[in-house]
């Protein structure tokens, strides 16, 4: 692959966005985005769909390790559960996400506690009507790229209540930093993990990831539907231990990533040898990704950057354009 490759196929420049995700983390962090403080809450919900639920999903690995509750809704209702100690966080990056809209009307009925996160449109003209919290940051090229604005815009605001320290985030955007140097259109060469993933890839990937990498696994099986149109499943690694790993007696042309972690739970580790041994024992081709040092926004985010930009990749030289979602806009336009 050269640089031409890429041109002639990503219509939209969408690989200079990824280029730029550290540049864009840095920027959203130390902008003049007003942090505010929400007092006497028990709970958080994460509402957002397609790339804007993918954000919903990293804070959930976040906050996996505290005592706050946290609740993921990808769709139109909120769980019974909500009540007025509840914080509701709304993302919806074109800021005309139905389903998120939804949510946000029924957490004003019930008197939750509400802040949104948009580029504009319906959602923040909803707030300055009921008097809600918004913050608005641009989109960058499309939602899915736009993903470290919005989650490093979020951290900024909140880092009030979320147990994020802020060496450990500007240690997550030098660590991106770090990484692009090895996987941006800058080093199309053989030393990009990146690339070679994506050469390496079939139009069917299987993905397993153990607990606390979930976030990165539903991004990457989410970026590949989008960008490079081909199928991909995910699969939790101790689960697929008592069932997904029986669909490997026949032949397939599904190929297995692996996602790990440098410190996953010591019997996950242990799970994570045998499965290779078998598939080694199987002679089934099989790729493993390994997260770098760091706490658990290190690790998914770059992770996420990493898995994303292969996506990229894998679309070019299958010459497919990465921008256009058709099935997406067909379904939205019925609506």
């Amino acid at each position: 692959m050269d640089y031409s490759d890429i041109q002639k196929y990503d219509s939209s420049a969408i690989h200079k966005v990824y280029d730029d995700w550290p540049q864009i983390a840095k920027m959203t962090w130390d902008s003049n985005i007003e942090p505010t403080n929400f007092k006497d809450v028990n709970h958080i919900v994460f509402s957002g769909m397609g790339g804007s639920g993918a954000i919903g999903d990293l804070f959930l690995s976040i906050l996996s390790k505290t005592p706050i509750h946290v609740t993921i809704v990808k769709g139109y209702l909120l769980p019974k559960t909500v009540d007025s100690k509840t914080l509701v966080v709304a993302t919806s990056v074109s800021g005309n996400t139905v389903e998120t809209i939804t949510t946000v009307e029924s957490a004003t009925k019930i008197g939750c506690k509400i802040i949104c996160f948009s580029s504009g449109g319906k959602l923040e003209e909803f707030c300055k009507q009921n008097n809600i919290q918004h913050r608005k940051i641009p989109i960058y090229n499309n939602p899915r790229a736009s993903f470290p604005a919005y989650v490093y815009g979020i951290l900024k605001t909140l880092n009030s209540i979320l147990p994020v320290n802020k060496e450990s985030i500007k240690d997550s955007i030098s660590q991106m930093n770090s990484l692009s140097e090895k996987i941006s259109t800058k080093n199309l060469t053989d030393s990009n993990p990146s690339l070679n993933l994506a050469k390496w890839m079939s139009d069917i990937s299987v993905i397993y990831y153990p607990w606390g990498l979930q976030a990165a696994a539903i991004r990457f099986k989410n970026s590949l539907q989008e960008n490079t149109k081909n199928h991909a499943m995910t699969e939790d690694v101790i689960e697929a231990c008592h069932n997904g790993i029986v669909s490997w007696e026949g032949n397939s042309n599904v190929k297995p990533i692996f996602i790990r972690g440098t410190e996953d739970y010591l019997k996950t580790q242990e799970r994570w040898e045998i499965i290779k041994n078998y598939f080694k024992e199987k002679k089934i081709d099989f790729n493993e990704i390994v997260s770098i040092e760091g706490d658990v926004l290190t690790k998914i985010i770059n992770l996420i950057y990493l898995l994303d930009f292969a996506t990229i990749y894998r679309a070019v030289l299958k010459g497919v354009d990465p921008f256009p979602v058709t099935p997406i806009d067909y379904i939205k336009g019925r609506l």
